[in-house]
């Protein structure tokens, strides 16, 4: 694929396309300053990003929306070539919720639809306010769910206009079936947003997805933040593997650029999240050299098959797709 810093889109199954690296605008709401991811979005779009990555759970879209408007106000960027991805969250999953919490996403951004809105996780909680409901014990209060339902109220935003293309992240293949298969289905899943990095390189899950056009977006593509609290430290970090900095010294890129410019040369989209305005702007530079065969197949050899991301806290959820092979 020959991708540049001003055309670097792959082709949806629906006619529309993505752009294949983002900015990821996660941080944990209580330890981030107010307007951090705004001039971290507009870093980004001045760097030449058109993709952003953003949830309702991440508190801060209200930020990402002033951010891509004050661009549009500026004629930096125009709407089309902007391309952002919101995220239904697992409170929200029955059907008559679903259009009232992409309304509200939009309310927030104060833009007139997204371009592709995904189900977080195939794991419903109990509907409500509260993101984490919990008992008085302090257990997770699950849900049971319909996929397919939440995906037909789906379908309908997107006859709506609320929305260009729908996707789904965390799904295991299983889950993806169930779409896949629906009877009447009136849009497949364009796109499957789940770990996916030279570490945990999702080979089985990538046949699959490509078999059936779906793309897969790649979230922590460089690894992950160090935090106890949700994350897999057992496996030393990524960034520091000796034949990833190698391939750094050899192209003058850091061990990041490496890892993303594998990802995309299979046809992976990145999201990597920062909100540092040199990152930010490194992590773009990626479309100015490419890995050979051997490099890549050398990467790909890195996969230890262990996630950074196990959401360990909800592996009693009937639903919880990572008990399976992928």
């Amino acid at each position: 694929m020959n991708f540049s810093a001003a055309n670097h889109r792959i082709p949806l199954s629906d006619g529309n396309s993505i752009p294949v690296i983002g900015l990821g605008t996660y941080a944990p709401p209580k330890r981030t300053p107010k307007g951090t991811c705004a001039i971290a979005v507009k870093a980004a779009i001045d760097v030449g990003y058109q993709h952003f990555d953003g949830a309702f759970l991440y508190e801060n879209e209200h930020e990402v929306g002033e951010a891509i408007r004050e661009k549009m106000a500026e004629g930096k960027v125009q709407r089309e070539n902007i391309f952002y991805c919101g995220k239904l969250w697992a409170t929200s999953l029955t059907p008559e919720m679903v259009r009232p919490t992409l309304e509200r996403t939009l309310r927030t951004l104060q833009l007139e639809y997204v371009d592709l809105y995904i189900i977080e996780i195939p794991m419903a909680f109990k509907p409500g306010d509260d993101v984490y409901p919990k008992d008085e014990n302090g257990k997770f209060i699950y849900h049971k769910t319909d996929l397919c339902a939440t995906w037909e109220a789906l379908e309908a935003c997107k006859d709506a206009g609320l929305v260009k293309s729908l996707g789904v992240s965390n799904f295991n293949r299983r889950q993806l079936e169930l779409i896949l298969n629906k009877p009447g289905l009136k849009y497949k899943p364009v796109s499957n947003q789940v770990e996916c990095h030279p570490y945990f390189t999702q080979p089985k899950l990538l046949q699959f997805c490509r078999r059936h056009n779906i793309v897969i977006v790649a979230y922590s593509p460089l690894g992950t933040s160090r935090d106890p609290g949700w994350v897999n430290t057992s496996i030393p970090p990524m960034l520091e593997d000796a034949y990833l900095t190698s391939l750094g010294k050899k192209y003058n890129k850091t061990a990041a650029q490496i890892v993303l410019r594998f990802n995309i040369q299979r046809g992976v989209v990145v999201i990597p999240k920062s909100f540092n305005p040199e990152r930010i702007r490194e992590n773009f530079q990626i479309f100015d050299f490419s890995l050979t065969d051997e490099e890549m197949q050398k990467v790909e050899a890195l996969n230890k098959n262990i996630r950074f991301v196990q959401m360990l806290m909800w592996s009693d959820h009937p639903e919880y797709p990572f008990h399976e092979e992928y």
